[in-house]
């Protein structure tokens, strides 16, 4: 069994509070996705993000196959951080923790995301060529988004 590990940090020019409630917001996940994913809430996006949350959604990762996606907030420490879990979808495991801190001048985000892919070692294999590059890209996107938004942080 192979666990995979995606790190991402990104720094804003805003508030802690202006960072928590755009992110904690399910409606922004639409906003920070590839268009050509399809990003679309199908229920529980209504409200922000509190723990046993379940949000259903249908996305479009690869070669316009949709799929279903089912995430369960598992924890929520307002202003800090946030924990999802995929409990209906593409992956074995997918365990995402989202943490917040104020710095000099803005706020860090942080994405620490443990993951399974299923199909044994068909999965594995595929893990580099396909299933890494494209969360690259996603997360690259969302980089180039939020930085469009809330502007390029600059340290002092």
């Amino acid at each position: 069994m192979k666990i995979f590990t995606l790190r991402a940090q990104q720094r804003f020019p805003i508030s802690l509070e202006e960072a928590w409630e755009f992110l904690s917001d399910p409606k922004n996940l639409k906003v920070i996705t590839p268009d050509y994913m399809g990003f679309h809430i199908v229920s529980g996006g209504e409200r922000s993000m509190y723990a046993g949350q379940i949000i259903e959604y249908i996305v479009t990762p690869i070669a316009g196959i949709k799929t279903s996606w089912v995430t369960e907030i598992t924890h929520v420490k307002e202003g800090e951080y946030f924990v999802d879990e995929q409990r209906f979808g593409p992956y074995s495991l997918w365990h995402h923790k989202h943490f917040l801190r104020p710095i000099e001048g803005g706020v860090e985000m942080e994405d620490v995301i443990h993951y399974k892919l299923p199909f044994g070692i068909i999965g594995k294999w595929a893990h580099p060529f396909l299933v890494k590059p494209k969360l690259n890209e996603i997360f690259e996107y969302r980089k180039q988004a939020l930085e469009q938004r809330f502007g390029t942080y600059k340290s002092s």
